[in-house]
């Protein structure tokens, strides 16, 4: 399930979001109910690229109160990690560094993490002193551990639609849509993004959402047109990404020896276009040093 462009859009429209996953301090909660000011009162988002690693955060957000950020409002950088990845740690600390070199202003820093739960595996359990301090002080968000808090903000339980257990799914949609029946249009989106194969009238099975409630506007019929369209496209991708995933495994198997569980997953990871680039270049291949020195300069 490709999550990560409904997290950037999510955020987008609602950057005053992010106030709410860090850690309470004495700044006033932003206002995300239906009749709050269209602006975000505290953070902008933009989704930075570090060139020189050619890293893009997924997200950065800028206190309006300066760029250097504050005990209150301090600037925050969010990953979104849903899939086990050996090299996330290392990645995160050099992106974030690379992040501060760029930005010198900032002096007060907040970085988050949304995993699915805190089972995924991220990297190594031993690691660097300096490295693991640094982890330290990341926040960590569990959407399973959020799913399971009672009464949360929608804009929270929205955050873990991609998490829940299919048969929490109606209930969760319609506290949801009780409270913001604006955000329909997230919801079909999300639920669209992970379940690709079902029709729309399967998905709104799932969510609880009577046929009859969205099929008399032409509004919602787009919607569920467009999700059913794009979910297909998705789908083929997909498809496409795991029988080249398959092809070049065995390639690999043959010129660099039998590969470890973490190799594999490691590959099977790997987006179309970076596949096909290693698929080409193992040909010139000698071995498995050659393999981990590709996968060393294609992390990210």
């Amino acid at each position: 399930m490709k999550t990560d462009h409904w997290f950037y859009g999510l955020f987008q429209s609602a950057p005053d979001l992010i106030a709410l996953l860090l850690p309470k301090g004495d700044a006033e909660a932003p206002s995300l109910g239906p009749d709050s000011p269209g602006n975000a009162l505290y953070y902008r988002f933009q989704a930075p690229e570090l060139k020189a690693a050619n890293h893009r955060l997924d997200g950065a957000f800028w206190p309006k109160s300066g760029e250097a950020g504050t005990p209150e409002h301090p600037v925050v950088l969010l990953e979104v990690q849903m899939h086990a990845k050996p090299g996330f740690k290392h990645r995160l600390f050099a992106q974030t560094a690379r992040f501060l070199q760029l930005n010198p202003q900032v002096l007060h820093l907040a970085v988050v993490v949304a995993v699915p739960h805190r089972r995924l595996k991220l990297g190594p359990a031993q690691l660097p002193q300096q490295l693991q301090a640094f982890l330290d002080g990341v926040i960590w968000l569990s959407l399973e551990e959020l799913g399971q808090q009672a009464d949360l903000d929608p804009w929270l339980t929205l955050l873990t639609l991609p998490v829940r257990p299919e048969a929490e799914l109606p209930a969760s949609t319609q506290q949801i849509l009780e409270q913001r029946p604006d955000l329909l249009s997230t919801v079909l989106t999300m639920l669209f993004e992970r379940f690709p194969t079902l029709t729309p009238e399967e998905i709104m099975v799932i969510a609880g959402i009577p046929t009859d409630q969205l099929l008399h506007t032409r509004a919602a019929q787009d919607l569920l047109d467009r999700g059913r369209q794009e979910g297909e496209a998705r789908g083929r991708q997909e498809g496409e990404a795991q029988g080249e995933a398959k092809v070049t495994l065995r390639l690999l198997n043959r010129r660099c020896g039998l590969l470890s569980d973490a190799t594999t997953a490691e590959i099977q990871a790997l987006p179309l276009k970076q596949l096909e680039a290693l698929a080409e270049a193992l040909l010139d291949f000698s071995g498995p040093a050659d393999l981990k020195a590709w996968l060393g300069e294609h992390k990210g």
